[in-house]
């Protein structure tokens, strides 16, 4: 047990805006239980949640798959896959202190539904930003808890300013610490102390690509599902997720007519369904001109209305991951090699590779060791949570092993 809650400490619990739970819920959970992996009851409150969402939250796409992700059929598939018939006992490690990004309205939901998961209880800080659909999720979980007490006292969500007091008291409660807000929120978390026993996982800033095989395209792609697969990997997020192509690689022989082909799709999707602001447009015009006089041999190529901005560059390189933007700014680069990109891809900062075509094409770059590239998707499947990620066995990382022996 750790030193009980002081009344200056209780004072700065206070501080918190309560989403769902109490100061009580923190001052509580270091005497909760531990309890096992995918119990039942946690299944069950999750479909529930699920079931409630899809029924009010159509309206949001990145709802929708959230609710789809926490299903019982999903998560029984989860139980199944990372399940371990080893003869050890496995339990969560036992209070979870998530750091939510600020720019992916449902992120937080993941984190909470991977530390229920794991048998955690969960502390989780929200955006400030009241995304409408983090709104809707949290009226959700606060209603299906009335039918689970025993859950209860394992969510608390909350909402702070940057205040290292509080992120030095949640960190010291912890047992383990999740940070997803990129390298400035890792650096400045990681001046408040954790126990000696509790454990970390960050989330860096990260960049992905997709790479498309210009002759599978024209000869087996759906155009029109490929164009909306695209777009919701890119521009449902501004392309703000880590996990949202922001380089494009053209591999084949009729890179050209390609081109024109799945560009002209993706222009069509966004004129009709993204909401431009003329700042995002003069950011991409800026991004291009600076990368334009900085490396020879680039070409800006723009469609009349500045909703998409292909950058097409002679040479790729890991300095390239610097030079991305979002809100529709692609860098393009023409491979004759996918070994070309291994330079890229060695960066950690490379995360997820999606692809249009046979993944196949991919083995030479994998197999060459690097140490970037922690995902392998197609294109529409960029944003599919997963207790794998950014490299991280997360049901690994958040349970704690008995070892039995007989």
């Amino acid at each position: 047990m750790r030193q009980a809650i002081s009344r200056a400490e209780r004072a700065v619990l206070d501080r918190l805006t309560y989403l769902v739970g109490s100061p009580e819920t923190v001052i509580g959970m270091d005497a909760l239980p531990a309890r096992s992996p995918f119990e039942g009851e946690v299944l069950a409150f999750l479909d529930d949640v699920s079931k409630a969402l899809l029924s009010r939250g159509r309206e949001y796409p990145d709802v929708v798959t959230f609710a789809f992700w926490v299903r019982k059929a999903s998560t029984q598939s989860m139980r199944a896959r990372f399940s371990r018939e080893d003869g050890n006992l496995r339990f969560g490690r036992g209070t979870a202190f998530h750091i939510a990004p600020s720019n992916v309205a449902v992120n937080y939901a993941y984190s909470l539904a991977a530390g229920l998961l794991t048998g955690n209880a969960n502390i989780v800080r929200l955006p400030s930003k009241q995304f409408p659909q983090a709104e809707l999720i949290n009226r959700i979980i606060n209603t299906v808890l009335e039918g689970y007490p025993n859950l209860r006292p394992y969510i608390c969500l909350v909402r702070y300013d940057r205040d290292r007091e509080i992120n030095d008291l949640l960190s010291r409660l912890a047992d383990t610490r999740i940070i997803w807000g990129g390298d400035a929120t890792i650096a400045e978390l990681r001046k408040s102390p954790l126990e000696p026993r509790a454990g970390e996982i960050t989330f860096a800033d990260r960049c992905s690509l997709a790479v498309i095989d210009s002759d599978w395209y024209l000869e087996k792609a759906d155009r029109r599902r490929t164009a909306q697969d695209f777009y919701s990997d890119t521009f449902l997020t501004d392309q703000n997720a880590c996990t949202s192509p922001r380089i494009v690689v053209w591999l084949g022989t009729r890179k050209g007519e390609t081109k024109e082909a799945f560009w002209g799709a993706l222009h069509e999707l966004v004129k009709a369904r993204y909401e431009f602001q003329s700042v995002q447009g003069i950011d991409k015009l800026v991004k291009s001109c600076l990368l334009a006089a900085e490396q020879e041999g680039v070409l800006v190529e723009t469609h009349p209305d500045n909703l998409i901005y292909r950058v097409s560059v002679p040479v790729i390189s890991r300095e390239l991951l610097d030079q991305t933007g979002n809100s529709g700014y692609f860098l393009e680069y023409d491979c004759k090699n996918i070994l070309e990109l291994r330079e890229l891809c060695n960066d950690p900062r490379c995360q997820t590779v999606a692809y249009i075509g046979e993944k196949k094409m991919l083995m030479p770059l994998l197999n060459a060791g690097t140490k970037g590239i922690d995902r392998v998707v197609p294109v529409g499947k960029t944003m599919d949570f997963d207790l794998i990620w950014d490299g991280y066995d997360l049901c690994e990382r958040l349970t704690r092993a008995v070892q039995v022996i007989e």
